[in-house]
């Protein structure tokens, strides 16, 4: 889904709209026609995305990773993107860190530098694909802590994520998705602490690692790859 949203997989139906703006296409003479690569481009400047595996330019120091895009794409003067970066790298906690190359920073600092990178591009959206499923547990707050200062700071984000707690503080809307289908949807509060499908509790009975009957279920391997929260 978040990689149809940014068009790096073409939608079989439907459309997709980010800001009242159609996503990968454009209406032409009344038919939809797929917009040119540059064009694509152009779109995706607006629509930032964080991965599951950080996807750092491995040659590159934090600050070389949060300055690329906007010289690059955007052409814009070294010395104030230099600028903006550093102010990225403070504000996602790695100051000290901006002439560190990834194989030198933890997992949870690479997901802060990539979260730094993607808005270095000022998007108008946020995209994160379990940006903390692939890190320790120990650090997985550090990264939380970051994109809970995002929705203070009234960023959209759309996060596919199995951390509960988060997504219930967070969220303004939860979606509950499995094989590709929206099971339910609403409130934080409604989906995830008073569920109305069999489907999404049965799901976080088993992420959650309870039974109801005040016991604790063994997670089942299924859970965190069929379901999910969006």
């Amino acid at each position: 889904m978040l990689r149809c949203i940014n068009h790096l997989e073409r939608p079989s139906s439907g459309r997709i709209y980010v800001d009242g703006q159609l996503i990968g296409n454009r209406l032409e003479r009344g038919r939809f026609v797929e917009l040119s690569a540059n064009e694509l481009a152009v779109q995706r400047r607006h629509i930032g995305m964080v991965f599951q595996s950080f996807n750092l330019f491995s040659h590159m120091t934090a600050l070389g990773n949060v300055m690329e895009a906007p010289i690059r794409v955007n052409m814009e003067p070294k010395a104030e993107v230099e600028r903006n970066a550093r102010e990225l790298l403070a504000r996602v906690g790695l100051a000290d860190k901006a002439d560190a190359y990834p194989v030198q920073l933890s997992g949870g600092q690479q997901q802060r530098v990539a979260i730094a990178r993607a808005l270095a591009m000022r998007p108008k959206l946020m995209l994160f694909d379990e940006p903390t499923s692939a890190l320790d547990p120990e650090i997985v707050g550090e990264v939380l802590d970051v994109m809970r200062g995002l929705a203070n700071d009234g960023m959209t984000m759309v996060v596919v994520t199995h951390e509960m707690g988060f997504a219930r503080e967070v969220s303004d809307r939860v979606v509950f998705m499995d094989g590709g289908v929206i099971v339910e949807e609403g409130s934080p509060d409604q989906v995830l602490g008073h569920p109305s499908h069999q489907r999404t509790r049965q799901f976080l009975s088993r992420i959650t690692g309870a039974t109801g009957d005040g016991g604790v279920e063994e997670p089942a391997e299924e859970a965190g790859g069929n379901g999910g929260v969006r």
